[in-house]
C-alpha cells in the first residue's frame, strides 16, 4: 500500500468509483486497449469483437475505472446512447489508419455531442487516436483536425496517439483522465 493510499485511508477517503464509456467504430481497438489497461495477469490472450457491450474493470491507484466497452459495428452503435446518462467520462477510440471511414467516425462523434444526456454536461472526453504502429496512421493532429476536435469548447478533451497492441499512449490517457477527475472534482 503506498503513502497516498495510505493517507487517503486515514483520511476516510476511498477510491472514487468512475464510469466510462468506451465508444468508436468497430475495429478501431476500444477491447485492446480496455484489456492493455488491466492488470497483466487480467489480461485476455485473444480479443474479440465486441458484440453489444461488455463491462471491464481496471484500477490507478486513486480511482477505480468501471468500463463500458461498447460494440462500434453499425447495427449496436443505437446501444450507445442507452448509457450516456451514466457515463462519467468518454473514451473515444478513432483507427488512425483508416482513413475512409474518420468521416463516419466523426459522424458518430457529432451525434454523441449533440445527444440530449451528453450536450449540457461537462463530460470529459479522451480520445485514442489508435493503431499509429500502422503505415498509413495519421497523426494525432491530424486526427483532431479531421474530427474537428477544436470546436468541443464546453467539455475538457485530450487526443493520445496510441498503439493498443504495444500499449504505448494508454497510460498518458489515463493519467489525464485521472488528473481531471482528481483535480476538477469531477
Amino acid at each position: 500500500m503506498g503513502l497516498f493510499d495510505k493517507l487517503a485511508g486515514w483520511l476516510g477517503l476511498k477510491k472514487k468509483e468512475v464510469h466510462v464509456l468506451c465508444i468508436g467504430l468497430d475495429n478501431s481497438g476500444k477491447t485492446t486497449i480496455i484489456n492493455k489497461l488491466k492488470p497483466s495477469n487480467a489480461q485476455t490472450q485473444d480479443i474479440v469483437p465486441t458484440i453489444g457491450f461488455s463491462i471491464e474493470k481496471f484500477k490507478t491507484s486513486s480511482l477505480s475505472f468501471t468500463v463500458f466497452d461498447m460494440s462500434g459495428q453499425g447495427r449496436y452503435r443505437n446501444l450507445w446512447e442507452h448509457y450516456y446518462k451514466e457515463g462519467q467520462a468518454i473514451i473515444f477510440v478513432i483507427d488512425s489508419s483508416d482513413k475512409i471511414r474518420m468521416v463516419v467516425a466523426k459522424e458518430e462523434l457529432d451525434t454523441l455531442l449533440n445527444h440530449p444526456d451528453v450536450k449540457h454536461r461537462r463530460l470529459p472526453i479522451l480520445f485514442f487516436a489508435n493503431k499509429m504502429d500502422l503505415r498509413d496512421a495519421v497523426s494525432a493532429v491530424k486526427v483532431s483536425q479531421l474530427l474537428s476536435l477544436e470546436n468541443i469548447k464546453d467539455k475538457p478533451w485530450h487526443i493520445c496517439a496510441s498503439d493498443a497492441l504495444k500499449g504505448e499512449g494508454l497510460q498518458e490517457g489515463v493519467d489525464w483522465l485521472q488528473g481531471i477527475f482528481i483535480f476538477f472534482l469531477y
